[in-house]
């Protein structure tokens, strides 16, 4: 079955298309799969398995909307005291809002704990200097293959920098990839006291991986 499309528009990393394939949507990013709706476990994962680290309900800042997933994991599973959600492609903010994908995560970007923001996330993580408890990263496909060559400094040591510093203390950084990773796990060990991997297996190609790292 062809895809079929349901938006093409001019977005920061390119053209960015909606379209629909099967039950399914996905997004494409300047001719790059950025993601679907057909499964979200990883997603989901990288939200409440850091905020079971953290003591209280947890103030959460998610780097990347994407299908919602992580919004209503956010919301439901961890019970997050409020959450910031920064997603920089403002066609994908309205997708999600009013569009297509709203039926997917169940209007949760309508929720009074949720405040959505479009903007870069390393200008608006430099530009505000709130503290989050659970901060997860998702704003590619992760450190090895990254769609805009742009988000490849949210993972070198000074994007970590950045990161580091909005977090409270004995705040926990989860940080969601498309696949693994040696080095960028190497540079979260020596910066970091704790660091712990969950894999996730996927339909086809190698696990997704969440790192969760604090300390």
């Amino acid at each position: 079955m062809v895809a079929e499309v349901l938006q093409r528009v001019r977005g920061e990393c390119g053209e960015l298309v909606l379209r629909r394939n099967e039950s399914a949507f996905e997004i494409i990013a300047d001719g790059m799969f950025l993601m679907d709706t057909r499964n979200g476990e990883s997603e989901r994962l990288m939200v409440t398995a850091a905020a079971e680290c953290v003591p209280r309900r947890p103030r959460v800042l998610i780097g990347g909307l994407g299908v919602g997933y992580a919004l209503r994991a956010a919301l439901d599973e961890a019970d997050a005291e409020s959450i910031v959600v920064v997603e920089r492609e403002p066609a994908v903010v309205e997708w999600n809002r009013t569009g297509p994908l709203s039926t997917v995560h169940g209007d949760a970007l309508a929720a009074e704990r949720v405040a959505v923001v479009t903007a870069d996330l390393r200008t608006w993580l430099r530009e505000n200097d709130t503290r989050f408890d659970v901060l997860c990263l998702d704003v590619d496909n992760g450190p090895e293959w990254t769609v805009t060559e742009g988000n490849n400094a949210l993972y070198e040591p000074a994007g970590l920098d950045l990161l580091t510093e909005r977090l409270a203390p004995a705040g926990v950084l989860a940080v969601w990839s498309a696949g693994d990773s040696e080095w960028f796990d190497s540079a979260l060990r020596e910066r970091f006291g704790e660091v712990r991997v969950r894999r996730v297996p996927v339909q086809r190609g190698e696990p997704d991986v969440v790192w969760l790292a604090r300390g």
